[in-house]
């Protein structure tokens, strides 16, 4: 990730050639200076990248957010980058060298306590951020904290609260993290602090450090998200998360066994919250399916974030009966698993209501598959709309086009079972 020149040195600009000092030689700190200034010196381009794309959505969405990663891979300077593209000034905390006094304030007695109480005076990083009226604070080295520390950072995450002061709209909270096994005299999160946090796995991408150790990093851009896509961006987030948890009311709340996965992402009415949140920020700013994915999974974890996704392509799967009535100008989905539900969607319906011109219909929607997309897709389908067929029913001129498609799929199935048997002597 980009990294930002410091001061040049007096009488130097960043790439210039320092002045001769009055008896001619130039000081060598100063040939250092410029040297270093130039090595610092780097550009910023566009560049589609994935996780820092789902880092500024989090932080667009108001959401705190947590950095998991091996220490030196960047994670600091993405936030020094984010910062600088959103505007925001940056206050770095390291929350493992604060006692919990440090967020939860400082006792200051007053002329009379009795009377006005003891107020919690805040640190002075807090109070600048007040003053500023807006900014981005980062808490680094979240692991490493101690569990008291810990405790007093709820305040700070959930309710922007440090000390007497609450932190003003305008600040953005992002920690990072090092895994237990690589950050020194590391803790487990505790689950309450834990539970606040979108969780996002930090990695490195080959091309993009070889590029920006040349000069040019990738450019974290804020969201653009569309206004008109707003109340139905909502809408769909809310009628997402609130389908799944309708069909799995286990998954409202689940919390973890082991106490590594109760101190990363794990689903709870607070987490679902959320991820509706980032679920409609994503739509409105029409962000990718992987994005979405690591949102999703960073806000509830890997499994009730999966299912989520999956129930959240059902959601967009045409209606069986709709393609039954016009098999011919039927509109199937480009993707081959989400053809491949479709097509599985329209034989369960026939085999629901089965009917001679609904089993036509649905020969005649494989036929278009089979000439609009991959021909495996139509095999399963095929095979299973074959077997639902009555006696009186006389087999459709459409099957024979399918005939080729599932006599080659069975080659296929039969010559990998004997290449299996072979290998397994």
């Amino acid at each position: 990730m980009p990294s930002y020149p410091s001061a040049s040195p007096a009488g130097t600009l960043p790439g210039s050639v320092p002045q001769l000092d009055v008896a001619g030689s130039v000081p060598q700190l100063d040939v250092a200076g410029a040297l270093l200034a130039l090595l610092r010196d780097s550009t910023t381009e566009p560049r589609p990248d994935d996780q820092l794309e789902a880092l500024t959505l989090a932080v667009a969405a108001d959401l705190p957010v947590l950095l998991w990663g091996e220490p030196g891979i960047g994670k600091t300077a993405a936030l020094t980058q984010l910062a600088t593209a959103l505007d925001l000034p940056l206050t770095t905390v390291i929350a493992s060298v604060h006692e919990p006094s440090d967020f939860s304030g400082l006792p200051v007695i007053g002329d009379d306590p009795a009377e006005q109480g003891i107020p919690m005076a805040p640190p002075d990083w807090a109070v600048r951020l007040v003053r500023a009226g807006r900014g981005l604070l980062f808490l680094d080295e979240l692991s490493t904290a101690p569990p008291a520390v810990q405790a007093a950072l709820l305040r700070v995450v959930l309710e922007r609260r440090i000390g007497a002061l609450t932190l003003p709209p305008g600040v953005r909270v992002v920690a990072a993290a090092n895994p237990r096994s690589s950050a020194a005299d590391g803790w487990e999160l505790s689950p309450p602090l834990a539970n606040r946090f979108v969780h996002l796995q930090w990695t490195h991408d080959h091309d993009v450090v070889v590029r920006g150790l040349g000069g040019t990093w990738p450019r974290a851009t804020p969201p653009r998200l569309d206004p008109a896509k707003l109340p139905g961006a909502v809408a769909f987030a809310r009628r997402a998360v609130c389908g799944l948890l309708t069909a799995r009311p286990a998954l409202v709340h689940r919390l973890p066994g082991s106490e590594t996965r109760r101190g990363g992402a794990w689903p709870s009415p607070r987490s679902w919250e959320a991820t509706i949140a980032l679920i409609a920020f994503a739509t409105a700013a029409g962000s990718s399916r992987e994005v979405l994915s690591q949102l999703v999974r960073g806000t509830v974890g890997d499994g009730a974030g999966l299912e989520l996704l999956a129930s959240m392509d059902r959601m967009d799967l045409p209606d069986p009966e709709t393609l039954l009535a016009d098999p011919e100008g039927a509109e199937l989905p480009e993707r081959g698993d989400l053809r491949q539900a479709a097509l599985d969607g329209v034989v369960a319906a026939v085999r629901a209501r089965p009917d001679r011109s609904r089993w036509d219909a649905a020969w005649a929607l494989l036929v278009r598959a089979l000439r609009t997309g991959a021909p495996d897709l139509v095999v399963v389908p095929a095979t299973t709309l074959a077997a639902l067929r009555q006696d009186d029913w006389d087999v459709p001129a459409a099957v024979e086009q399918l005939a080729g498609a599932v006599a080659l799929s069975r080659t296929a199935d039969r010559a990998a079972a004997r290449t299996a048997a072979r290998a397994g002597r």
